[in-house]
């Protein structure tokens, strides 16, 4: 082959991966899980995969660069309740590939991305309210009017965050998250440190409850929250179609 050829044949591909990544604008994801593994009851808990997964693949399918994050790095925890499904589990065989080296929290800056979502799992209530770096990331993330969004037990990671005026994070923001009605459902409203539905409205939120295992998604400005695992998806293209908005 001459030189000539293959520079042309460089510059074809270079262009095409090139011409993805305008058509995507290059958005950076930042995708936040639990690294909790037990309950207080001992029971082992963890990453719910589904909202993670689902997510996971609809942004790489967009062409957006995805970083997957937990409080400590490494391997994330994932509850084996959630790991039922063969077949779905072996659907999403990437984005379980993608939990087994998460980048630590603390090494990782707001600026660095266009929007960060936050998947659940009963984990999320045992190491994300008192994650400083999470509270930073998220307080940075509100002040640079980005993406914020979450599911299920995920938006336990706003409790304890406050805007740069000094309001919870959630304060007179329109909600949802895991019921406690659902909480109570799967009986395992004692064995979490707080019900996380009567947490937001304490903080100020305008809770939304839709009907419990059914699809519910609230977008307020740039925060978006989906009730459940059924929520995944809707909270995922919520956000998407909020990096298309805004270019």
């Amino acid at each position: 082959m001459r030189l000539q050829q293959f520079v042309m044949i460089l510059l074809v591909l270079a262009g095409g991966t090139l011409g993805s990544m305008a058509s995507t604008g290059g958005k950076k994801i930042l995708m936040v899980v639990t690294g909790a593994d037990t309950m207080t009851n001992g029971k082992p808990t963890g990453l719910w995969l589904e909202e993670f997964a689902v997510p996971y693949l609809l942004f790489k399918a967009e062409g957006y660069f995805v970083t997957v994050a937990s409080p400590q790095g490494g391997k994330a925890p994932v509850d084996e309740r959630s790991l039922e499904d063969a077949q779905r589990v072996l659907k999403w065989s990437e984005a379980v590939e993608a939990l087994n080296d998460t980048q630590p929290l603390a090494a990782l800056k707001a600026s660095d991305y266009d929007a960060i979502f936050i998947p659940g799992g009963h984990g999320t209530m045992f190491d994300f309210p008192k994650n400083q770096a999470l509270k930073n990331l998220l307080r940075d993330f509100d002040a640079e009017n980005k993406v914020i969004a979450s599911v299920c037990h995920g938006p336990a990671a706003f409790v304890g965050v406050f805007s740069a005026d000094g309001v919870p994070l959630v304060k007179n923001k329109t909600v949802t998250s895991f019921t406690d009605e659902e909480e109570k459902a799967v009986q395992l409203d004692k064995a979490v440190p707080f019900l996380l539905e009567s947490q937001l409205r304490k903080d100020g939120a305008k809770f939304v409850a839709g009907e419990m295992w059914k699809p519910n998604v609230q977008v307020d400005g740039q925060l978006v929250t989906g009730q459940n695992p059924a929520s995944s998806q809707g909270a995922a293209e919520a956000v998407i179609r909020l990096l298309k908005q805004g270019k």
